[in-house]
C-alpha cells in the first residue's frame, strides 16, 4: 500500500512537521508533485502530496480557504509548504478549514530539497507498483473472458467495479443517459450533481479530475475511442482508485464498446440487405416475419422511418444511437436518405432526443409484414412533408398537408397525371425529358443556362421542352402549368426509392407474395 501522511511525517531524515489537518494523517500518498502555479488543485489527479514554495497560496482568507477546499475536492492527500520561501502568512481561517476538511498541511524545513520527499514517496510506492500491475492484468483479463452474450457489458462493469472497489457508470456526456442499453443508469441525485459539470465542452473541461460529491469523491473521465462516452467513478471507500489503473479500466471499456459497435456494423449490413429485398418485393410475408426478430424487431407490428440530411454522414450513426436507447433497428441508407424498421412504440420524444436536430424524419403508421412496402411509401411521404414544411419530424396522416395533398396516393395520382406520359415515352425512347424539365425549372426557365448545365445545344433544349408540351398537352408558357409540373417533380423526387429519374411510382402498392 502507498505511504500515509503520518508515515511520511515519521521519517526522521526529512524533519517534516504538521501545521493543520491531523484528522487526515491516514491519507495515502501515491505521488509527490511540485508546483507554484495558481489554482494548484487543477494539477491534482488524486492521492498527491502537493509541494509548493508558497507562490500558489493567496494572501487573503477567502483565497486560502478556497485553495484548501479545492485541493480536497480534487483528491489531494496533503499540502506541503517550504519554510522561509514565498508563502504568505497562513491565516486562522485557512488552518481551521484544513482541520475541518481535513487537509493535512506540512511544513518543509529549510533547506530540505523537495526531491528528498519525492524520493521517499517513490521508494515506498515500489510495492504499490507491483500491486498495480497485477490489478491491471486482472482488468484486461476480464475483457478476454467476456463472452458474446447480451449480459457481457454488465458483467464486465461489475468485474471492474470489484477490482476498483467503486461504482462505475458509462454515460453519454450530452444527456447523461447510459451509453450502453445494458448499462446502469445514474442515480437521480448523482445525475443532478453532474449536469453542471458536463455542460462544459470536453475541450474546456479537464480529462481527469476528482470532484467532491457529498462526503465522498467522484471522477469523470473520457472513454477513449468513443466521442461523448464518459466514465463516472464513485469510490465505495475513502481510498481513491489508482489513476493509472483507472486509465487502463477506461481503455478496456473502450475496447468492449468498439467490439460492440463492430458487431452492430455487421448487423447494419445484414439489415440493409434485408430491407432492400423487403421493399423490392423479393421477400414474402412469411420471410419478413421470420427475419424481423433477427434485428430485435417484433414481426407483429413495426414502424418504417425515413430520414434525410444535407450531410449524409449525419445519418451514419443513427442505428447506433437508437440501439443505445433501447431500440435496435434494421436500416438501409442511400446517399442522404436513411430508411429504418424499428419497434412500433418508438416515440417522437425519443427520436427528437436521439437524432440530430438537422435531420428530417418521416414516420409511417404502424405496419405488419404484409404492409412493409406501403409503410415505406408513407414514411417517404411524411419525410417529403417534413422537408417542404421545415418540420423536424412528421408522422404520416398526422402532420400538415404537403402542397395541398394529404396522402401519398394523391401525390402519386398527380405524378401519374402530369408526368406519366413523359415516363412512358422515355421508357421506349431513352430520352432525357424529365432531367431536362427539372433543370429547366431550376434554371429559372433559361434556355441558355439549361443548355450549359446539361452540356447540350440550346436548340436541343427547346426541342425537348416542346416535346414535353406535346406529350402532356400542357402549355409550357403558362405559369400555372409550370407550377403543376414543379409540384409533380417535387413529389416524384421525394417518393422515388431507387434514384431513377425514369421510374414512375405506382398508384397502388401491392403486398409481397406469401
Amino acid at each position: 500500500m502507498a505511504i500515509t501522511v503520518a508515515e511520511l511525517l515519521a521519517e526522521p531524515q526529512l524533519g517534516l512537521s504538521l501545521l493543520a489537518g491531523p484528522a487526515g494523517l491516514g491519507n495515502r500518498v501515491t505521488w509527490a508533485h511540485t508546483s507554484d502555479l495558481p489554482r494548484l488543485w487543477e494539477w491534482v489527479t488524486g492521492g498527491e502530496l502537493m509541494m509548493t514554495n508558497g507562490l500558489s497560496i493567496p494572501a487573503d482568507p477567502a483565497g486560502q480557504v478556497e485553495l484548501a477546499e479545492s485541493l480536497v475536492s480534487a483528491g489531494a492527500s496533503a499540502l506541503a509548504i517550504g519554510e522561509q520561501m514565498h508563502a504568505p502568512e497562513l491565516l486562522p481561517e485557512f488552518l481551521e478549514a484544513c482541520d475541518r476538511l481535513p487537509l493535512p498541511v506540512i511544513s518543509i524545513p529549510y533547506p530540505l530539497p523537495f526531491i528528498a520527499i519525492a524520493r521517499s514517496v517513490a521508494e515506498s510506492s515500489l510495492l504499490e507498483e507491483s500491486r498495480r500491475l497485477r490489478q491491471t492484468a486482472r482488468i484486461y483479463d476480464l475483457l478476454r473472458l467476456a463472452g458474446p452474450s447480451e449480459d457481457n457489458w454488465l458483467g464486465l462493469i461489475l468485474g471492474i467495479e470489484a477490482e476498483l472497489d467503486a461504482s462505475l457508470f458509462v454515460v453519454d456526456r450530452r444527456c447523461l443517459h447510459a451509453w450502453h442499453p445494458g448499462g446502469q443508469s445514474l442515480p437521480p441525485n448523482l445525475k443532478k450533481h453532474l449536469e453542471p459539470l458536463t455542460s462544459k465542452s470536453p475541450v474546456a473541461s479537464k480529462k481527469f479530475q476528482w470532484h467532491r460529491f457529498g462526503n465522498s469523491h467522484l471522477l469523470m473521465m473520457d472513454i477513449p475511442t468513443h466521442a461523448n462516452a464518459l466514465l463516472v467513478v464513485l469510490p465505495k471507500s475513502e481510498s481513491l482508485p489508482d489513476a493509472v489503473v483507472l486509465l487502463h479500466a477506461a481503455t478496456v471499456l473502450g475496447l468492449e464498446l468498439s467490439r460492440t459497435v463492430l458487431s452492430l456494423e455487421n448487423q447494419r449490413r445484414l439489415g440493409a440487405e434485408f430491407l432492400l429485398q423487403a421493399f423490392d418485393g423479393r421477400l414474402g410475408i412469411a420471410d419478413i416475419e421470420r427475419r424481423l426478430p433477427e434485428f430485435g424487431i417484433s414481426s407483429r407490428e413495426f414502424l418504417i422511418i425515413s430520414m434525410s440530411s444535407d450531410d449524409g454522414e449525419r445519418l451514419a450513426g443513427v442505428h447506433v444511437d437508437l440501439w443505445r436507447h433501447g431500440y435496435p433497428a434494421a436500416c438501409q441508407r442511400r446517399f442522404n436518405t436513411l430508411h429504418l424498421a424499428v419497434a412500433s412504440d418508438c416515440s417522437d420524444d425519443l427520436l427528437r432526443h436521439a437524432i440530430p436536430a438537422d435531420v428530417r424524419i418521416g414516420i409511417s403508421r404502424p405496419s405488419s409484414a404484409a404492409g412493409a412496402q406501403r409503410a415505406l411509401q408513407e414514411s417517404m411521404w411524411a419525410l417529403g412533408t417534413a422537408s417542404s414544411t421545415g418540420e423536424h419530424l412528421v408522422r404520416y396522416a398526422e402532420g400538415p398537408s404537403w402542397l395541398g395533398l394529404t396522402s401519398f396516393e394523391e401525390g402519386n395520382a398527380l405524378v401519374q397525371r402530369l408526368l406519366g406520359p413523359i415516363f412512358e415515352y422515355e421508357q421506349g425512347e431513352h430520352g432525357d425529358l424529365i432531367l431536362t424539365l427539372k433543370t429547366f425549372l431550376d434554371s429559372q426557365r433559361s434556355w441558355q443556362k439549361t443548355a450549359a448545365a446539361l452540356f447540350a445545344h440550346r436548340q436541343t433544349i427547346i426541342y425537348r421542352i416542346r416535346k414535353i408540351s406535346e406529350l402532356t398537352g400542357l402549355d409550357m408558357t403558362e405559369t400555372s402549368t409550370l407550377a403543376q409540373l414543379w409540384f409533380a417533380l417535387q413529389i416524384h423526387e421525394a417518393m422515388d426509392l431507387h434514384g431513377n429519374p425514369r421510374h414512375l411510382p405506382t398508384s397502388e402498392v401491392g403486398a409481397p407474395p406469401r
